[in-house]
């Protein structure tokens, strides 16, 4: 991905969306906290809407519109790596229908979103509430999804324990999002503005850690690139090491020409295994010692005698041949 690893997606999307949030206040708190159109009688503290439905809106819709582009990003991305196997592949068929659900409720609700910003609660008021409704939704019921996802996979994969971190992450903003918003539109419907203005801020804030969650879900595709990069990396010194050994290479267990000393070990008739080590006679004994006439013992050392070639010492151990005598020059 241009270089990219793809945990850098969700980590993106949250900072815009934070700096977003962090800058409507500031900016709010800067300009000596003023009572806007919006605001109703008595209310101090405004919401989200009513400072992006003033002079930074264009900001409120461009932050806005990066933040869930590059979220719903994070969602296609986790699909196609997982079919790809660079994550925990799907075992089942629902698995596959939860992850595809999950992406088309998270698009309904970046929609929902990129919508409401649009449509200001100044002049669209009714439009406004009914996409904030279609943003809050969509993103609890994605989060439902991919956390059934999460559950099913967690079953078949249990020695990944990022699979049940990031489930309940998920469940944690599935659970503190749907009571904030039931405690959200009861302070509205009672007209208690500073509480449900508090909890809006706070929806918008979690909502920005359940982006950043995702973060977790693509950091094995960090170890299978670097597993892939080994194995690659080792076949090339294989195929390499076997192409500048010209025709002294044969297949796997590497003969040399007219020397057969690095052979594999193999069985013998005896069900004893040899250590590719030659005889005199072109044999191979049983531990790679060798008698004079080809043929050893139970232990492997030489018996009778030698017949000139190899000896052994006192101890055991094998010793070198004596160089045989030149011929005389004297006939």
């Amino acid at each position: 991905m241009l270089g990219l690893s793809y945990w850098v997606v969700p980590i993106f999307s949250a900072v815009v969306w934070t700096a977003m949030l962090i800058t409507m206040l500031v900016y709010w708190a800067a300009t000596g906290k003023p009572h806007y159109t919006t605001m109703s009688e008595g209310q101090h503290i405004p919401y989200i809407s009513d400072i992006g439905a003033e002079y930074l809106q264009p900001m409120f819709i461009a932050m806005s519109v990066v933040t869930v582009v590059t979220f719903d990003l994070a969602f296609i991305f986790e699909r196609w790596l997982r079919h790809s196997n660079r994550l925990a592949p799907n075992t089942s068929h629902w698995q596959k229908i939860y992850s595809i659900c999950a992406t088309i409720a998270a698009i309904a609700g970046a929609a929902g979103l990129i919508l409401l910003t649009i449509f200001d609660c100044k002049n669209h008021n009714r439009l406004h509430n009914i996409f904030l409704v279609v943003f809050i939704l969509g993103y609890i019921v994605s989060a439902i999804f991919i956390c059934w996802e999460y559950q099913r996979l967690g079953i078949h994969y249990r020695q990944h324990s990022i699979l049940r971190i990031s489930f309940w992450i998920k469940l944690f903003f599935i659970i503190a999002e749907v009571c904030l918003a039931i405690a959200f539109a009861v302070c509205s419907k009672k007209h208690i503005w500073n509480v449900a203005a508090v909890l809006e801020w706070l929806v918008s804030f979690i909502y920005c850690f359940y982006v950043l969650s995702f973060f977790i879900d693509f950091l094995p595709v960090l170890r299978t690139k670097h597993h892939q990069s080994k194995q690659t990396e080792v076949q090339m010194l294989e195929e390499g090491g076997q192409a500048y050994m010209g025709d002294g290479v044969a297949d796997s267990q590497q003969y040399y020409r007219g020397n057969a000393g690095s052979a594999a070990p193999q069985l013998d008739g005896s069900n004893e295994y040899t250590d590719g080590y030659m005889n005199g006679d072109g044999y191979t004994n049983g531990n790679g010692y060798t008698n004079g006439d080809g043929h050893t013992n139970g232990n492997g050392y030489n018996h009778g005698t030698t017949n000139g070639y190899i000896s052994h010492d006192p101890n055991g151990y094998p010793k070198p041949a004596e160089a045989a005598q030149l011929p005389s020059r004297n006939f």
